[in-house]
């Protein structure tokens, strides 16, 4: 009998790599049972990361989604674990002290029994608070090692950092590949060296097949003392997921370890299962490119995780892009030639932003900046001339230290910005939040929820948990899913998408001009005759290119960022160079300054709508 390894099934994991979203509670509960029927998985990841936030946007109570889901597991005796962010907690930027300790608290109070805690920068002082609230939450704290490969991020330097975790509290250890860069033999020598000073410590594998390295770092780790591995399986496995059950297991089987079999007839009925959801909705959001292995991301060392999103992002910077070639009489790119400049950009510019490694959220960081250098330049100006608060915030120290130098340009343009870099302690920017979520959940008369978990997701996701109280979250979630079913039928006849009527039109009357901003009734854009209390009119100067605060790029609209903020107002008086909205694109906020000094006399858009590169965001006199 061969050395026991355990195998752990990473089914949220499995979606979000895939696209953008996870199957509904009802769809959950429907595959629990044939998961534990497979027999062979000691844990499941069941929640954590976007899992939350993803619920609420198509309008779901995701800690009733958490308390279900989980359930079978724990009755089965399956650990169940969850992924979490350090700093950012289950969000994309940083959480308050108070949220962070009561979400572990919450979320094993809901079924989960282990927290797999990582910090995009690697940075110990980040996750002390994590592994502390874990264990007083009554969790299992996993550190997990974001493996990047850099001349920096070498061996030792992954062995030296475990040491700093374990120290800090930390009782399990994850090698987070979450890019499936990480070189096999690399890989075994970071398990051995753990291993080698704490024997006792439990070691999991966790790796994206991407470029193709994770089946031979996953026996790689196996042979030097791993004693879990993550796995994927079809219809989601390869890709920009995981590495398949079936194939793992029986390589793991073969070089003599003892795992438990595989139940065939239960993976086939996750497999069928799966598949249903894919058909049902999922598979709107999933993009074709990221069910294929790609070796070009060994270069950029971009994550898995995260082409999902990549990839719609890549669709709509195209689109802008080529609507700007249109205009400018060049020619058109094709999506798989921005792929490549996208790469090419990313290896140009990660070692100027100090090598930060390459996983959520400063992946997207690393690759946002990419998208709009390349935009940027295309349209003849500089590089970095647009870049996003969320990204200066980590240059400029406030997630922690950058292993590496940023580049003399960055350094140069902070300094012309007014940005002072920050030597403190990340969390203390960012003071304590309940009580005033607590004082806005009772003005509007919700209830915190069983054991405060309600509190916690407003605390978590504001706007999101506030669309999701409206009814607003779940009827954008389903009008963006009939547009996707439209268009995907009209394709399939070889038709053309019906439906694309304007929001908007500029018209002159008596030499006066006006911007007419149409509503459609019932949301339905295919109506020939309006009432006249169906069209808002905004007069503005005939000037109208001076007229405006036009917006630089498409996503949503938001006067402020975050709850200390006081939003702009029509009549009040702007500078240029002040900061008036945000945008919220490609999961990071950017900030939109005045080009020019004025009154407000209107502000054309509500928080959180959806606005278009060019789109005129607020008037001025």
């Amino acid at each position: 009998m061969g050395k026991e390894i355990k195998l752990a099934l990473v089914y949220r994991d499995m979606w979000q790599s895939s696209g953008k979203y996870v199957p509904r509670v009802d769809q959950l509960l429907k595959v629990a049972n044939p998961i534990i029927d497979i027999g062979c998985f000691a844990r499941v990841e069941t929640n954590g990361g976007g899992f939350e936030q993803i619920n609420l946007l198509f309008g779901e109570n995701p800690n009733i989604a958490v308390r279900k889901w989980t359930q079978p597991f724990n009755d089965a005796g399956i650990q169940t674990q969850m992924l979490e962010r350090g700093l950012n907690g289950i969000r994309m930027s940083p959480v308050p002290a108070d949220v962070r300790q009561l979400m572990f608290k919450v979320k094993k109070l809901q079924g989960t029994d282990i927290s797999r805690s990582f910090d995009g920068l690697n940075n110990p002082q980040n996750l002390e608070l994590s592994f502390k609230y874990a264990r007083e939450g009554g969790m299992i704290a996993q550190a997990a090692l974001s493996l990047t490969y850099s001349p920096l991020h070498n061996v030792n330097y992954y062995i030296e950092l475990a040491e700093q975790y374990i120290a800090l509290g930390a009782e399990e250890i994850c090698i987070k590949d979450m890019a499936g860069i990480g070189r096999p033999a690399s890989v075994g020598k970071i398990v051995a060296g753990i291993k080698s000073a704490h024997p006792d410590i439990v070691i999991q594998y966790h790796g994206h097949s991407t470029p193709g390295f994770s089946v031979a770092s996953s026996l790689e780790a196996a042979r030097n003392g791993a004693d879990i591995i993550d796995v994927g399986m079809e219809p989601l496995s390869w890709g920009t997921g995981h590495a398949d059950l079936l194939t793992i297991h029986e390589m793991l089987k073969d070089d003599g370890f003892s795992l438990p079999d595989i139940n065939m007839k239960a993976y086939m009925e996750v497999r069928s299962l799966s598949q249903e959801f894919i058909d049902d909705f999922l598979g709107m959001y999933i993009n074709k490119q990221n069910r294929f292995m790609n070796s070009l991301l060994i270069g950029p060392g971009l994550p898995g995780g995260m082409m999902g999103s990549l990839m719609a992002d890549l669709e709509k910077n195209l689109k802008s892009i080529n609507k700007w070639l249109t205009k400018n009489d060049k020619p058109l790119l094709t999506q798989e030639e921005l792929l490549i400049k996208l790469f090419d950009e990313v290896k140009e510019i990660w070692p100027q932003m100090g090598y930060p490694p390459l996983v959520t959220p400063f992946s997207q960081y690393v690759k946002n900046a990419a998208l709009m250098n390349i935009s940027q330049m295309i349209k003849g100006k500089d590089r970095w001339s647009m870049l996003d608060e969320n990204t200066w915030g980590m240059l400029m120290g406030k997630s922690g230290q950058l292993l590496g130098p940023i580049d003399p340009k960055l350094q140069k343009l902070a300094s012309e910005q007014g940005r002072e870099y920050f030597t403190g302690k990340p969390q203390d920017l960012y003071p304590n939040e309940l009580d005033l979520y607590r004082s806005k959940m009772k003005e509007k008369g919700w209830d915190f929820g069983q054991d405060d978990e309600e509190l916690l997701e407003y605390a978590m996701h504001p706007p999101q948990y506030e669309a999701f109280k409206s009814g607003k979250a779940k009827e954008n979630f389903l009008k963006d899913f009939e547009e996707r079913k439209a268009k995907a039928a009209s394709a399939s006849t070889g038709g053309s998408a019906a439906g694309s009527m304007p929001n908007k039109v500029e018209v002159e009357v008596n030499g006066e001009k006006y911007l007419v901003h149409i509503k459609y009734p019932d949301g339905q854009k295919d109506k020939k005759d309006y009432a006249s209390d169906d069209i808002v009119q905004s007069k503005t100067s005939q000037n109208i290119a001076g007229s405006y605060i036009d917006s630089p790029l498409e996503g949503k609209f938001f006067l402020t960022k975050d709850s200390s903020e006081k939003g702009l107002k029509v009549g009040d008086i702007v500078e240029k160079g002040q900061t008036v909205a945000y945008i919220e694109a490609m999961k990071v906020i950017n900030a939109i300054t005045a080009d020019k000094s004025g009154e407000v006399t209107d502000i054309y858009f509500s928080p959180g709508d959806e606005v278009e590169e060019d789109d005129h965001l607020i008037g001025l006199s």
